[in-house]
């Protein structure tokens, strides 16, 4: 238990929205039972206004005609089956319509707060269903107490308003009894849509805090780890080490294809200590191309290599310079600097023509 508590004091990151989905997903969801019930009597209430009158009237037919007729009625055992089941049939087409649009209120309450889930996981055996002890811990957990003092709460609240309402009423209850079946009826139901009204209004308050109040105590219970965090985002991501390394090889492949072809280059281009940019331009091209750049122990190879390749190495700083900020490997030169790198390559040109006669 000390270890469970230490690990969820541990979780003090909030959750990835891939956290949220897996809990989704395995059944884990907000779910107020408050927010179910205030949609099962609202629908309920919404029943018997537009309902109740087309339900009196269709099953007081169906009794009337039941009484009119039952001398007519065969009292054997058959007969008493074949009135059980017209009275069944045409109970259940009185109410049809109410029973579906009740079990849609439902169905309702638990869709508007979730998107719909199919997961096996919590139908899985667990022995901490049937543990005695782990029993006990639901029955006295923090939660238990909670939804105690919430359905004390709510009942109080609902009581006081319902005695509020119908005290006033009291004096034309007691006289019910010398009022006909019809008075009875009416009064009845204006009495019960006054209190099922106020009912509505106050679970549609209880309800809003108890789903704010769940999707805490579920945020909550998604909360991670810095731990988690790390091995998610290496699911994710990729491993950071493994990242680095990849990173590193594919920048010792270029280096060593970026080497190759300075000996390819017609001049490199320096700033004697810091930058070497390689340059590569042969008749017909529309601009030199750089095809190697360095600075510092790169830009030393790159002029290690040229020299054992005859490259001819010019030193011009500030052009090295902003030729190694502006351009990439294989791209061409910028034509801002077409100008000074056409003087550069004009000149070793010259040598070699030169190199050539002697």
């Amino acid at each position: 238990m000390a270890e469970e508590d230490r690990h969820d004091t541990d979780r003090t990151e909030d959750p990835t929205q891939k956290r949220l989905d897996e809990a989704i997903d395995r059944g884990d969801v907000v779910k107020s039972q408050e927010v179910i019930t205030w949609f099962i009597i609202a629908g309920g209430t919404l029943i018997i206004v537009a309902f109740a009158n087309s339900m009196a009237k269709s099953l007081s037919t169906t009794l009337r005609g039941l009484l009119a007729n039952a001398h007519d009625i065969p009292m054997n055992g058959q007969g008493v089956l074949a009135l059980a089941a017209r009275l069944a049939t045409e109970t259940l087409a009185a109410v049809a319509i109410p029973l579906i649009l009740l079990v849609v209120a439902a169905i309702f309450g638990n869709v508007i707060q979730h998107r719909l889930v199919w997961s096996a996981q919590p139908l899985r055996p667990s022995l901490s269903k049937i543990s005695p002890i782990a029993g006990l811990g639901r029955m006295f957990s923090k939660q238990a107490l909670v939804n105690f003092a919430k359905g004390l709460a709510k009942l109080t609240l609902i009581g006081t308003v319902m005695t509020a309402l119908i005290w006033p009423q009291r004096f034309k209850l007691e006289g019910l009894v010398m009022t006909d079946l019809t008075g009875v009826l009416e009064l009845t139901k204006a009495l019960s849509l006054k209190v099922l009204g106020t009912v509505v209004a106050i679970l549609a308050v209880v309800a809003a805090v108890d789903y704010l109040f769940q999707y805490r105590q579920w945020f909550e219970r998604q909360k991670m780890s810095m731990q988690e965090l790390r091995e998610e985002f290496k699911q994710s991501e990729g491993d950071p080490t493994i990242k680095a390394k990849l990173r590193q090889l594919r920048q010792q492949r270029m280096r060593k294809r970026m080497m190759a072809a300075v000996p390819t280059a017609s001049v490199i281009i320096t700033n004697p200590d810091h930058y070497a940019v390689a340059l590569q331009y042969e008749p017909g091209m529309t601009a030199p191309v750089c095809v190697a750049k360095g600075a510092d122990l790169i830009a030393l190879k790159i002029k290690e290599v040229a020299a054992e390749h005859d490259v001819p190495v010019v030193e011009n700083p500030p052009l090295a310079r902003a030729l190694h900020a502006t351009i990439d490997i294989y791209d061409e030169v910028p034509p801002e600097h077409y100008k000074a790198v056409a003087e550069i390559i004009g000149y070793v040109m010259k040598l070699r023509r030169r190199a050539g006669r002697r």
